[in-house]
């Protein structure tokens, strides 16, 4: 063989080599893709509904060019999945991952960014084709992306066996990519791991984790605050299961049911849970020892993760993408009351609250009040409490620009083809529509990449003005409180309580979640009174 063949061989086939064996991927467009890595061993017999263990070591060069077995998952319903796209790769290794980098060799030194995808953790892997990181790697990152167990094998809570073993998994995962990644060019000292919706939540109680300190450089948490569930909430969606399956609520016995028949069951259990409507599900619980307290608190109020850079963001109209599917936003709409007894209930606030987000939007329906109610209580609220407890270290955005398709606005996931600059695949229309404009998946792209590489995507970390990336129609832009979720639920109840009158060069209230900001800077001008 020629010096010639044997070079364009390499360039064909790049080999690198791992703790546990040596892999070969292909170059794809000029940057070296590996799929299907295993980075602990199947989660099988003795393995299943356990922590995750080290893979076998193997021997010789193993293969890695097509994306490993996604965890066990039931299906999207068909409302759903017009819109979200979520392959299934059928095996039992699935705690695997991928890497793309533009420079497989120990010296490159690149930053590194690992992507943990949403799917409120009982659906989504990283071979969903919008999760591509080729555009990450053509712009200098290496990018890995990872599969974790999913549903009652990863969240599901017995007394038999260690909770929360998907988390778990993704701290293996961690550990991998910090022993490992400096084979394919990435730097483990620059580490930034970013995720969406339940790979958010994953990201953060990663952060507050005692085993995962060091291991984390950078943060972005899109559309996903830290949080711990409610241990009897899992245990009733495991109770649940148990009854329909005629079985213990234990792993053992669960470990033993057909595992189609185990995806049937745990897919009409949870069918009507929402983000917005509650309901039985799987999540993250504290556990006194990888989740020792909830989450959040550990970071607003302790030590854990300081010093790590974060940036932390939303969509404008998440609600949208639970509401719309399969018309329940127009059922909210006409419960009427009862739905928005439900909220209230949900957010643990009296009337006066809805009575100020509709005195901001007399034409708003129940369904948008309810929804930006509930969003803002559960997601908006926590981020922004996180960013306050670390101003020098946090970056905030909203992406607002709403889909080409009817009545979706700028809903949860929306963002995603333009973080990962894959908008002009047809997975990514499934959500957008056709024309998504590409100079909006540049700048977030862009900024992206920019906070990997530094720690500053742009735009000025957070402080006492409350500055929040616009990213929507037009070029991006800073604005002062726009969506700012400060005590979001005090701004809704201040519509009810204050009487504002605004001086002729205060800024305009947008939305209840702006009017505390607004009603601050007024106080401080004698421009609101307190109403009797």
């Amino acid at each position: 063989m020629t010096a010639t063949t044997t070079q364009t061989a390499e360039r064909t086939n790049p080999v690198v080599g791992t703790p546990y064996g040596s892999v070969r991927g292909r170059y794809e467009n000029g940057i070296a893709v590996f799929r299907g890595i295993p980075y602990a061993a199947p989660p099988i017999g003795p393995r299943r509904f356990r922590p995750p263990v080290p893979p076998e070591p193997w021997t010789g060069v193993r293969d890695a060019l097509a994306f490993g077995p996604t965890a066990p998952k039931p299906p999207y319903s068909e409302a759903f999945a017009k819109l979200l796209s979520d392959p299934v790769v059928p095996g039992d290794d699935c705690l695997n991952l991928n890497v793309w980098t533009p420079d497989p060799g120990p010296g490159a030194r690149l930053p590194v960014m690992v992507w943990l995808h949403g799917g409120a953790l009982t659906r989504g892997s990283s071979a969903v084709p919008v999760y591509d990181g080729h555009a990450f790697a053509r712009d200098g990152v290496v990018l890995v992306s990872v599969n974790y167990r999913l549903g009652v094998e990863g969240y599901g809570l017995f007394p038999d066996a260690p909770a929360n073993p998907g988390l778990r998994d993704q701290l293996a995962a961690l550990r991998w990519v910090h022993e490992s990644i400096a084979a394919f060019g990435g730097d483990p000292d620059r580490i930034t791991l970013f995720g969406q919706s339940a790979g958010a939540i994953s990201i953060g109680a990663l952060l507050a984790a005692p085993q995962a300190q060091g291991l984390i450089r950078r943060a972005v948490l899109q559309s996903g605050p830290p949080e711990a569930f409610d241990r009897d909430k899992v245990r009733r969606m495991v109770r649940r299961m148990a009854t329909r399956l005629k079985i213990p609520a234990t792993a053992e016995a669960f470990a033993a049911v057909d595992r189609e028949l185990l995806l049937r069951t745990q897919a009409d259990v949870g069918r009507l849970s929402s983000p917005v409507l509650g309901g039985p599900t799987f999540g993250i619980v504290i556990d006194g020892d990888l989740v020792p307290r909830d989450p959040l608190e550990a970071l607003v109020d302790g030590e854990a993760a300081r010093g790590v850079d974060l940036m932390l963001g939303w969509t404008r109209d998440e609600y949208r993408l639970w509401l719309v599917p399969g018309g329940l936003h127009e059922r909210v709409d006409r419960l009427g009351a009862v739905a928005l007894a439900g909220a209230m209930a949900r957010c643990h606030c009296g009337v006066e609250v809805p009575r100020g987000y509709r005195a901001l939007h007399p034409a708003a329906g129940t369904a948008e009040t309810v929804g930006q109610l509930v969003t803002d209580h559960l997601l908006r609220y926590p981020l922004h409490r996180l960013a306050d407890a670390r101003p020098g270290n946090s970056h905030v955005y909203e992406f607002a620009w709403p889909s080409n398709l009817p009545d979706l606005g700028s809903c949860h996931a929306l963002e995603l083809g333009f973080v990962f600059d894959t908008g002009d695949i047809p997975e990514s229309a499934k959500l957008a529509g056709q024309g998504a404009p590409q100079d909006l998946a540049d700048a977030m792209h862009g900024a992206w990449v920019r906070f990997a590489v530094d720690g500053d995507p742009g735009w000025r970390t957070w402080d006492d003005t409350h500055p929040v990336r616009i990213f929507g129609e037009g070029a991006p832009y800073v604005a002062h409180g726009p969506r700012d979720p400060e005590f979001a639920l005090w701004a809704a109840d201040a519509v009810a309580k204050e009487t504002v009158d605004p001086a002729e060069d205060a800024p305009p209230v947008r939305s209840a979640t702006e009017l505390r900001s607004v009603v601050r800077r007024l106080r401080r001008t004698g421009d609101v009174r307190r109403s009797s």
